[in-house]
C-alpha cells in the first residue's frame, strides 16, 4: 500500500495475525488488533484491543468502539478455532459458537467500518479461511462455517463493488501455528508425514499466508474481488492424505 492505511486484524495477537501486524508496522501502516489476548509486543504502529469475538454483544461493542476511534481502511478477519469431532462425537452447539466467530463476527465489524470505507471509496476485507472448506475429516463445524465464508465473502464482494471496496478470501492449507499443533503434536512423525504429502514438500508458514493477504490490501488489487486464494502448497489439489 502506498499510502498509509489503518488495517483491522482480528487474532493479530498470535500465528497468521501476528505475521500479518508485523509486516504491515514494518512497511509504515497503522494496525489495529483485536483478539482474546493482546500482542505481546509493542509498536508505536499499533494499537491493540482484547474481545472475545464468539460473543455476539462483545463484538458488537468493540466493533462500535474501534471504529469510533480509528478509521479502518481495511479488515482482515483472522481469527478461528477448529473444535474437531469425528461425526458420532460432533456437537450443533459448535456450528453455532464457530459461525459467530467465523461469519457473525466479520459481519458486525464489517457494518461498523463500511461507512467509513464507502466515504473514502477505499476498503478491503479479506477473511483467513481454510483448505478444510473443501472438505476435512473431523472439521464438521469448520468446514461447514469456512465454507460459509466463501459464499458471503463473494456476496459482499457484489455489493461493495461501486463503492471501491474489495472482499476476498486467503484459504490457507496446513500452517505451522499454535492451533496446527494444538492437533499435530510439534515435530512428530505426524507432522513429518503431513509434509511429505504436501505437493511442494513442507509445510506452510505464517508468512506465506501473510504475504498472500497482503496482495489483496495493496491499493493495486482494486481489479481483484470475489476470488478465494488457496495458499496451501497444492493440497486443494490433492487433499493431505491420510
Amino acid at each position: 500500500m502506498s499510502q498509509t492505511r489503518t488495517t483491522l486484524i482480528t487474532g493479530g495477537n498470535s500465528g497468521i495475525g501476528e505475521a500479518l501486524a508485523k509486516q504491515l508496522v514494518g512497511e509504515g501502516q497503522r494496525v489495529v488488533s483485536v483478539g482474546l489476548e493482546k500482542p505481546v509486543w509493542t509498536h508505536e504502529l499499533l494499537t491493540a484491543y482484547r474481545a472475545d469475538l464468539t460473543s455476539l454483544a462483545e463484538t458488537r461493542a468493540i466493533a462500535e468502539k474501534i471504529c469510533r476511534d480509528h478509521a479502518v481502511d481495511c479488515l482482515v478477519h483472522n481469527a478461528g478455532m477448529i473444535l474437531p469431532n469425528p461425526l458420532p462425537d460432533a456437537k450443533p452447539e459448535d456450528i453455532l459458537t464457530l459461525a459467530q466467530l467465523h461469519l457473525g463476527a466479520p459481519m458486525l465489524l464489517t457494518q461498523a467500518a463500511m461507512e467509513g470505507m464507502r466515504s473514502r471509496r477505499f476498503g478491503r476485507i479479506v477473511f483467513v479461511s481454510s483448505r478444510a472448506a473443501m472438505g476435512a475429516a473431523t472439521r464438521s463445524a469448520y468446514s461447514a462455517t469456512k465454507a460459509g465464508v466463501h459464499g458471503m465473502a463473494r456476496t459482499w464482494a457484489l455489493e461493495l463493488a461501486s463503492s471501491g471496496i474489495t472482499v476476498n478470501v486467503v484459504a490457507p492449507g496446513p500452517i505451522l501455528t499454535d492451533n496446527f499443533w494444538g492437533i499435530v503434536p510439534k515435530g512428530s512423525e505426524q507432522q513429518d508425514k503431513m509434509a511429505r504429502n504436501v505437493p511442494v514438500g513442507r509445510l506452510g508458514t505464517r508468512e506465506d499466508v501473510a504475504h498472500a493477504i497482503g496482495f489483496f490490501l495493496d491499493e493495486r488489487s482494486d481489479f481483484v474481488t470475489g476470488q478465494v486464494l488457496y495458499v496451501c502448497g497444492g493440497t486443494s489439489l490433492v487433499g493431505l492424505g491420510p
